[in-house]
């Protein structure tokens, strides 16, 4: 499994941060990685929604965990990707601070580059989290 973690501080409420990587729909805006979101069902605060990613277009299968003004949980449930991202929000003073943590593999043969789309990933959270910085301090 490849974990990654990256977190930024955001000059903002935890009500504004949440606003924004709250509206999972909008998730391709800020995440490059994403390439399209296709909602199946919705049950309370859980979410079953089939994602495109933009690794050879290839579909997942997430189920997705919101629990407000804290943390969503992606748990990649049936694709080229198993595992989990958890995005989460803590309120450091005036500040925030977005966390997304990845715990993940590649299925199959892909499996034995899970390590070299490590650094990848890393790079496309980190440039997501910027997006979503800057989207909130304008």
């Amino acid at each position: 499994m490849a974990t990654i973690e990256v977190e930024i501080e955001i000059n903002s409420t935890v009500d504004k941060v949440w606003e924004v990587v709250s509206d999972i729909d909008n998730e391709p805006k800020f995440w490059k990685g994403t390439k399209e979101v296709k909602n199946i069902s919705k049950e309370g605060n859980t979410i079953n929604r089939e994602i495109t990613i933009a690794f050879r277009d290839q579909k997942c299968l997430q189920q997705v965990e919101i629990h407000p003004k804290e943390k969503i949980i992606a748990r990649f449930t049936k694709g080229i990707i198993v595992g989990e991202k958890i995005i989460s929000i803590t309120a450091k003073g005036e500040k925030t601070i977005l966390s997304t943590y990845w715990d993940i593999k590649l299925t199959g043969m892909m499996g034995m580059f899970t390590s070299m789309i490590k650094k990848h990933i890393k790079s496309g959270t980190e440039q997501a989290m910027q997006s979503i910085k800057e989207e909130i301090e304008r």
